[in-house]
């Protein structure tokens, strides 16, 4: 089933990128994100990851119910940072560049890692100056 489908509370959404429909582009729009998530039948998983990671400044990928991600969007969230989260089924994981963890989190286009990763830049003083560089973050 491709679409778009709630998870949480938290406004996430789960994108299904595999192309099981004969529609040609849909497009949806979230309430975490104020850009629209367009899908492309013809675009292969990989191409349409990579382009959700050049079209949002800040980008997670997940799987459902992923304590870690739910702490990786309070951190943001307590910067003043919105991310787009997005969940992937199982064999979709496999289509994020690597090498990637889970959650993996992408700022401006370029990977991150995982929520240690993203603490550590926290800590490091390096996330707030990195997110302002990417329009993610006025301050």
């Amino acid at each position: 089933m491709q679409g778009l489908r709630g998870c949480s509370k938290d406004n996430a959404v789960q994108l299904d990128l595999s192309t099981t429909t004969n529609s040609s582009t849909s497009a949806f729009s979230s309430s975490s994100s104020a850009a629209s998530l367009s899908i492309d039948v013809d675009e292969s998983t990989e191409a349409r990851i990579s382009r959700l990671i050049s079209e949002h400044p800040v980008i997670i990928f997940t799987r459902s119910s992923c304590c870690m991600c739910h702490v990786m969007k309070k951190l943001l969230a307590t910067i003043g940072v919105n991310p787009t989260v997005i969940e992937l089924d199982d064999h979709e994981i496999a289509a994020l560049p690597r090498p990637t963890p889970t959650p993996a989190v992408f700022i401006g286009g370029s990977s991150i890692g995982g929520l240690e990763s993203l603490v550590a830049l926290h800590v490091s003083g390096h996330l707030v100056p990195k997110l302002v560089q990417v329009g993610a973050l006025w301050v």
